[in-house]
Formats: C-alpha cells, structure tokens, sequence
C-alpha cells in the first residue's frame, strides 16, 4: 500500500502552499478589514478579486473538477490534500480557487445533468469565476434532513414551470454576485416517495423569487459560501427547458450532488484542524501560566497528541473514501463517505476546541480564527445530512451484512 503522493499533486501541493503563504494568509486581515468598511457582512471585498486573479495566473483553478473538460482533470485522491491545504484558510482560499460551495456542488451538478444549452448559459460563467450560484433545498417548514418533506411545488403550466414555497439556508444567495439559483421542490407529488422531487434553475431576477433575509451562522456571515438566505418564490415562471434532468429525478440528482461535496468538506476540515493545532502548539510555547510555559502542563501535552492521532485517523479514512470513488464510483463509497461525514467534524470540532481552550479570551474573540473554524466544523455536523441521520443509515447498512 503506498500512501506517497504522486508527482502531480506534490507540484500542486508546493505551487499552493506558495499561494497561500504569499497571498491568502496575508490576505485575511486585509478582507476583514474591507468587510468591515463596507458595512456589509455580505459584500465582496476588492482583496478577493485580486486573490483570484493570482489563482487562475498560478493555474490553480477549478481543481475540484475531475473532468478534464471543465476542470483539472484531477481525481479525488490528488485533490484531497490539495483541498486540506484551502482548508487552512476556509473563509478565502476555496473562492479565491472557483473552488468554493455552493459552486463546487452546482457546476458538478450541471456538468453531469445540465443540457448543452444549460452548461452553456450557467455552468461556463460558473467555471470562469464571472458569476456564482445557490443551492435552494432546505425549506423552515419541514425537517429537510429527510429530503422527501420537501414541499416546495413545481407545477408544469404549458411551457413554463410555476414555483410556489419558501426556502432557507439557500447556500451562496446572499453573494452580489450570485445569478442562478438551483431549486428542488415537487413536480408530482401522488409519485413514488422518491421519484416526487424535481430540480430547476431560477434566474435570480425573476419576479416572484424575494430574498428575505440572510441567515447567519454562530453569529457569522459565512459569506465565503455565499451567505445563506431564506428565499420566497411566489408565482415564480420559467421556461421548461430550465428543468435540469428528467422530471422527477430531483432526489436521485440532489444525492449526486451531496456525496462529493460532502468528501471536499470532510478535506477542508482537515486543513481547519491542521491550523489549530498549530495554533496550540503555538501558544503552548509562548504562554507561561502558574511558572511554567503551558508546554509542559500535562493536559495540554494530552490535548496536542490526542489532536495528531484524530488528525491522521480522520485523513486516512477520507483519503481511503476519495481512493474508493475514484474506483469503485460513489455509490460503491457510499459507507466511507458516510462515516467521515459522521468522524471528520466532529475531529475537527474537538481539536479546534482544545486550541480555544489554550487561547482563553482570544480563542473567542476576533484576535485569531479560531471561533471562525469552531462555528464552521460544528455547522457541518448539520449541513449535507445531520450526525443522526448518517449514523441511522451507515447502522442499517451494516445491520444487511448481517441480517438473513
């Protein structure tokens, strides 16, 4: 078994960890700083142009994208530690690489399912960074981690669709510049539990679609998605040809779309435990209480090598779930990925946390990212699928191995 990576990725890793060191990181207080001038938690500040400007220079660009039509042509294990390093920097480096969700999930899904006409018009301006788009799924009325409560009607009246219901935690909404919205709600609501679903794309200014609000995260923004909103679409009419697949194949497309981007979340939450833990190590050294530098505390001690053994555990399995989709294809991955949804946050959210403690009032201010990456790692034991449910199907998958 070899774990080396290969001469690719190794190029890659060098050229990123250039980018970031010489870019993104300096790049953090210069953003903060420009949001705050401008007001608004949602804006886009200049910095993140000129970040990516540099990015598509140094080729570092649409690196999700295994298709080598519309991405680097990369597989799922060379783009592991390459996302892990972005990981360092979530609020910056995944945008500042087209490599940011919600657009990472949508131009797979409009790679994949998209028509001609629809990859033309959405997903070309998507890879080129010229615009950005929102994941309309999750709805305040019903529990969406069982996507078929979704209620959300998308009625077919002669050659348009007519979209009636409210969305929230619409990922990428709140961006300026996001034009597209994908939106999954019920075309035939007497179908099979799984066949009722269908998804759609929604112009942002077409009338009926309302933005109510954004919606923040701990407190956040989270404007390096996007924002997240609540979305109302009264009366909304677009043409038939804005279906994305077949009627009625919305469910079986929304699960396509999750699993990879469950697996780049679970890489970037590597990268986010990777820069606590140096954080700790940091301040260990630095900070002196009671005589002696907090270095030679034995609960600190424990914090920083229980932090290294859950880091490699939790980058070995998602390693071996990238190898397992290059390979034997998502569906065949299906348990690994379900089990790093479940381990990785949750790794990352206890590292993190320990890095907090060490820091005391400066872990929970604004004086280092630390809260940032907290709010972030414990946002996805929700998004993509709650712990409950993954653990509930990982269990009953397990259970038919055994069962007569």
């Amino acid at each position: 078994m070899d774990f080396a990576y290969d001469t690719r990725t190794e190029q890659l890793r060098a050229e990123l960890t250039a980018f970031l060191t010489e870019h993104v990181h300096p790049a953090e207080a210069v953003h903060a700083a420009q949001v705050a001038a401008a007001g608004d938690p949602w804006a886009r500040p200049p910095v993140m142009a000129e970040l990516k400007a540099e990015a598509r220079k140094r080729g570092l660009w649409n690196l999700f994208l295994p298709d080598p039509r519309h991405g680097a042509g990369l597989t799922n294990l060379q783009y592991a530690p390459l996302a892990e390093l972005t990981g360092r920097s979530p609020h910056l480096a995944p945008e500042a690489l087209n490599c940011a969700a919600p657009d990472t999930g949508n131009m797979e899904l409009l790679a994949e399912f998209g028509s001609p006409e629809q990859q033309e018009r959405w997903l070309r301006p998507l890879l080129e960074g010229e615009i950005r788009s929102a994941f309309c799924m999750t709805e305040p009325e019903v529990a969406s981690s069982d996507a078929t409560n979704i209620a959300t009607r998308i009625t077919r009246d002669g050659d348009h669709y007519v979209v009636n219901g409210r969305k929230w935690w619409s990922s990428g909404a709140m961006d300026p510049a996001c034009e597209i919205f994908i939106v999954m709600g019920k075309t035939d609501p007497e179908a099979d539990r799984h066949r009722q679903q269908s998804m759609i794309l929604v112009p942002r200014d077409t009338p009926g679609v309302t933005v109510r609000r954004g919606m923040t995260v701990f407190g956040y923004s989270d404007a390096s998605h996007g924002g997240h909103a609540e979305i109302d679409f009264t009366d909304v009419r677009v043409p038939v040809e804005n279906l994305v697949g077949a009627q009625g194949a919305g469910f079986a497309i929304a699960q396509a779309r999750l699993g990879p981007g469950r697996i780049h979340h679970c890489m970037r939450l590597i990268g986010m435990a990777e820069r606590a833990l140096e954080l700790l190590c940091r301040r260990a050294l630095e900070r002196v209480a009671f005589g002696r530098p907090l270095a030679e505390q034995g609960v600190v001690r424990e914090w920083i090598a229980e932090s290294r053994v859950r880091i490699e555990q939790a980058r070995l399995l998602v390693l071996k779930t990238a190898w397992l989709m290059d390979t034997v294809g998502n569906k065949g991955a299906h348990t690994e990925i379900q089990a790093i949804k479940i381990a990785t946050p949750a790794m990352a959210e206890w590292v993190i946390d320990k890095a907090i403690q060490a820091y005391g009032g400066a872990g929970v201010s604004q004086d280092t990212p630390l809260a940032a990456l907290w709010s972030q790692s414990r946002t996805l034991r929700l998004a993509d699928g709650p712990d409950e449910v993954h653990r509930s199907s990982l269990a009953k998958r397990e259970l038919r191995r055994w069962s007569s």
